[in-house]
């Protein structure tokens, strides 16, 4: 199918920050000051690469808070996937955010996160974005559509989808898109095929992948579009393309059943689809799943945005395209001699 697409670009850069201050699989700590009238709380919240910059503002500006100002975190961030196994071997958490639902569900089926995270007016979502479509300064090789993705002598950055929930949303954007959401199967997984023949590398996190490519490995990068604003506002010198036709993503988020400090946990959590902390991850490039958030409006709805649900819903998909045994993708990355495991 025909695929437009708008092409971003940014003029003055934020000052820059170095990416891998915000790399994966990292762990720090916050501090709150001292109250007289209350006692300290020490929250851990897991989450996945991407978001940190702006957790780490939205704990400041939560601790500023009657409700968070005796609260003190430590942050752990990481592959999507990976935070979710982690916590479910056993690591502490009281709040945990992933890039996608099943990592969660894996905690649900623990009995690690309550049935009941989902059901609220977000169902349980704290933001939203969209994959685009990343590349060089001034698209040198013009890159502006899925099909172009897999044109001879294009390499493609993507993470690896069986530790990066950013991965999967890369993968299920291509093929709904080519596939117009599921309608024609095999012209989706033909395009899927082509497109992991241009994946010269594969990290275990969106992050990472981002760090690969800004370090001048590829021609494209498939992400998140925070990832390509955040690269952007911290002086990068990319483009991206939002294609006509793409995904919409969704990142869940929930209080753990066994925090020792539900109370302040789900009052974070309450936080974080505040209009202040919603205004932070805009600012940070994600889209915001509140209403009447500023900045809000600078998000363009593309014509053919579809969601997971299009395709199935998330246990389908995980069935099809990622069990490690049958999936459509485990075939395609055994073919690559890339590890499926988990």
């Amino acid at each position: 199918m025909g695929l437009r697409a708008r092409t971003f670009v940014v003029g003055a850069a934020l000052a820059a920050v170095a990416l891998a201050a915000s790399g994966c699989g990292s762990g720090v700590a916050s501090s709150a000051s001292s109250s007289s009238d209350g006692k300290k709380v020490s929250l851990s919240l897991v989450a996945y690469s991407t978001p940190q910059a702006a957790y780490e503002k939205i704990i400041k500006a939560f601790q500023a808070t009657p409700e968070g100002k005796n609260v003190t975190f430590t942050q752990s961030y990481g592959a999507s996937g990976d935070q979710s196994r982690a916590v479910a071997a056993g690591l502490n958490a009281d709040v945990v955010a992933f890039s996608l639902e099943p990592d969660m569900t894996r905690l649900v089926d623990a009995g690690l996160v309550a049935k009941s995270w989902n059901a609220g007016a977000t169902k349980g979502m704290v933001t939203d974005s969209v994959v685009v479509i990343a590349t060089r300064k001034g698209n040198p090789k013009h890159i502006r559509s899925w099909e172009d993705l897999t044109r001879s002598g294009v390499e493609v950055i993507t993470p690896n989808p069986f530790t990066s929930g950013g991965a999967r949303w890369n993968v299920m954007a291509g093929y709904g898109a080519v596939s117009d959401k599921g309608a024609d199967k095999a012209a989706g997984i033909t395009y899927l095929k082509g497109l992991f023949k241009n994946v010269p590398v594969q990290d275990d996190s969106a992050r990472k992948a981002l760090q690969t490519f800004t370090s001048g490995k590829g021609d494209a990068m498939l992400a998140y579009e925070n990832e390509a604003i955040f690269a952007q506002q911290n002086g990068q010198a990319i483009d991206y393309t939002l294609p006509d036709s793409t995904i919409l993503i969704e990142n869940p988020v929930a209080v753990t059943s066994k925090s020792k400090h539900p109370k302040e946990a789900k009052a974070f959590v309450a936080f974080l689809h505040s209009r202040q902390a919603q205004q932070i991850f805009v600012e940070n490039g994600y889209r915001p799943v509140e209403h009447g958030v500023p900045g809000a409006d600078k998000f363009p709805t593309p014509s053919g945005l579809f969601t997971i649900k299009d395709l199935g819903g998330w246990p389908t998909v995980m069935k099809e395209f990622f069990d490690t045994q049958n999936g459509a993708v485990a075939a395609i990355e055994r073919d690559k001699g890339v590890s499926v495991k988990k």
